[in-house]
């Protein structure tokens, strides 16, 4: 099990301090202040033009703030790229490679041999399990082989922390709630970071160990919220009164928001 560690012990993963992003005069993030422990899984939660996927070109560094910093374990990368994987919510494995040279990309962009780079991706197939697909086109894979595809390609770039942008969300329910269980199982035994973006409540509920509610115009960080359940979470504690509970508690929140 994976419980949230003492700030008071852990020197952070990420951060972000004081984040603000202007678009076309107008303010959209606001004072962002968002900080992640080893091994755990933060959502950000909000509706769709909240800002969220503007927040991850931000810690990407595929963006500047107009003010406001980003900490990778306590050093500035603020508008540095190359030090954080991010997946977006399409798996954008190019359909002319093979699903082996697709996830080996990263390693070859930072100047590993193509050989070395097919060796060491290689390794992770079976523990990811995409064992037998190495020689396969991502047209011959499922939406969720895909998925597990792009995701070890994004591991591989940065092993210890991941930004997931809405990464199940075309899949179907079964699919899904399936990949949801694999995740959390692959970022324990690896001790893999995670922030994600969601703007689905129950998603965010199950996964998490906290939710940062981005609400208001321009968007701020609302409300955290604490999930004291802990993962890997049981089937019926979708069903259980205190899931409900988390449930209620987001919805009045982004109703006042």
């Amino acid at each position: 099990m994976i419980s949230s560690p003492d700030s008071k012990r852990e020197q952070p993963v990420l951060e972000t301090r004081g984040i603000r992003k202007d678009y076309g005069g107008q303010v959209l993030l606001d004072d962002i202040n968002i900080t992640v422990y080893p091994g755990e899984l933060v959502s950000i939660l909000g509706m769709s033009g909240s800002g969220k996927t503007t927040l991850f070109n931000i810690i990407s560094g595929l963006i500047q703030p107009e003010e406001g910093q980003v900490l990778l374990h306590g050093r500035e990368v603020t508008g540095e790229t190359g030090h954080i994987a991010y997946m977006l919510q399409k798996d954008l494995l190019l359909p002319y490679k093979t699903i082996l040279d697709n996830v080996a990309l990263p390693l070859e962009i930072r100047g590993v041999s193509r050989d070395e780079a097919r060796a060491k991706a290689g390794e992770d197939f079976d523990f990811f399990g995409l064992a037998g697909t190495e020689h396969k086109y991502p047209r011959q894979l499922s939406g969720g082989m895909r998925q597990r595809a792009a995701l070890l390609r994004t591991y591989l770039f940065s092993k210890d922390l991941a930004l997931l942008d809405e990464p199940f969300s075309a899949l179907d329910t079964i699919t899904r709630s399936s990949l949801h269980q694999w995740y959390l199982e692959v970022m324990d035994r690896i001790h893999l970071t995670t922030l994600f973006i969601t703007h689905d409540i129950d998603e965010a509920i199950l996964l998490s160990d906290r939710i940062c509610l981005l609400t208001g115009s321009p968007s701020q960080i609302s409300r955290e919220i604490r999930i004291e359940e802990p993962r890997p979470r049981s089937p019926e504690f979708r069903v259980s009164e205190e899931f409900l509970r988390y449930k209620r508690m987001i919805l009045n929140e982004l109703k006042n928001q």
